[in-house]
């Protein structure tokens, strides 16, 4: 099978693309290597399969229409999984633009890309984030997510409605995965478990916002991978049974479908950091930190329907999830 793969040099996308190439996959990859953080990060992860005779790897922006256009033409990818978007809740207040360039104008390319060629199923990263404001946990598809708190969730948001959009106008199967808090070897230095890791390594403070009281729904990025392979191979129908009059958000009378992907087990950031500190085998320097502006106090995501329809079990636990993390950090510290 040919698969596109955008951000295949970000976390997910480089341990989705890897994982694909594995199976037997013909992949195309998609990554404009931008600055959001150290680039050599994106590099090493490419250095695992770059050479695989069955990938071609194009640096480019997805803002990009005419050069999207015709990647589609040339390659004609069978399935596209869209995994490119400008990450990070707290970086989308200094730069709204970069999130609407690449979240919303990057994902219309690719979006028109399927449709132009017919792509026989467009799965997508959606995020926990759009649950915003919500406070009913555990955090369902059924749920309503109206009201986000960050212009990163609003463009996560208005990914799923565009995706709706081409599944209702051209008969187009489209995914959207609302990924949970994703950790694991060759994570994003932005994200908590790498900032952590790093300051008690270097002996300088952990910034604890929200004074240390956020719950996360920590999901090892094998896990993830696993549910994105699974919804992959199985493109999105459309629901006979659903109705206007009583709509369900995770589905429609097109071929479209919504699904958390988590563990199902939420942590209090202070054990998550307490995992940290007995794997690295140090204490944290903690400092203590007001909340800032978009951060979810809490998530919890309910995989009832991954679970049901697709048997998806995540089998790795935060603690062996995290010493793997550390094992892998040090590695990568000591080479670098």
């Amino acid at each position: 099978m040919i698969v596109l793969v955008t951000g295949s040099a970000g976390f997910i996308g480089a341990a989705l693309t890897y994982h694909l190439l594995k199976r037997g996959d013909c992949v195309i990859g998609i990554d404009n290597h931008n600055s959001y953080y150290d680039p050599k990060l994106k590099e090493a992860r490419l250095l695992r399969f770059i050479n695989h005779k069955n990938y071609i790897h194009l640096r480019m922006d997805l803002a990009d229409r005419e050069k999207i256009k015709q990647i589609f033409i040339k390659y004609k990818p069978q399935r596209v999984v869209n995994l490119a978007a400008q990450a990070g809740v707290r970086y989308s207040l200094e730069n709204p633009a970069s999130y609407i360039d690449s979240n919303i104008v990057g994902f219309a390319n690719v979006l028109e890309g399927c449709r132009l060629i017919g792509v026989e199923h467009f799965v997508y990263a959606s995020s926990s984030s759009v649950y915003g404001a919500n406070a009913l946990l555990p955090f369902s598809t059924k749920q309503n997510v109206d009201h986000p708190i960050s212009l990163y969730a609003a463009t996560k948001k208005s990914n799923e409605l565009m995706a709706h959009s081409y599944s209702h106008l051209y008969e187009l199967p489209t995914t959207g995965l609302r990924f949970f808090t994703v950790y694991g070897p060759w994570g994003r230095p932005d994200m908590a478990l790498f900032k952590f890791t790093k300051a008690i390594i270097d002996g300088t403070p952990v910034n604890l916002f929200s004074r240390g009281r956020h719950v996360r729904d920590f999901t090892y990025i094998d896990d993830v991978i696993k549910a994105v392979v699974l919804v992959l191979d199985r493109p999105a129908v459309k629901n006979e049974d659903w109705l206007g009059i009583d709509p369900d958000p995770r589905s429609s009378a097109a071929p479209f479908r919504l699904y958390n992907v988590g563990s199902g087990k939420p942590v209090a950031l202070l054990d998550f950091l307490h995992i940290i500190e007995t794997a690295v085998g140090r204490a944290a320097q903690k400092v203590w930190m007001d909340s800032q502006q978009g951060d979810v106090a809490e998530t919890h995501a309910d995989i009832d329907d991954l679970v049901n329809e697709f048997r998806y079990l995540p089998s790795i636990d935060v603690t062996t999830g995290v010493k793997l993390f550390v094992d892998w950090y040090l590695s990568y510290a000591d080479a670098n």
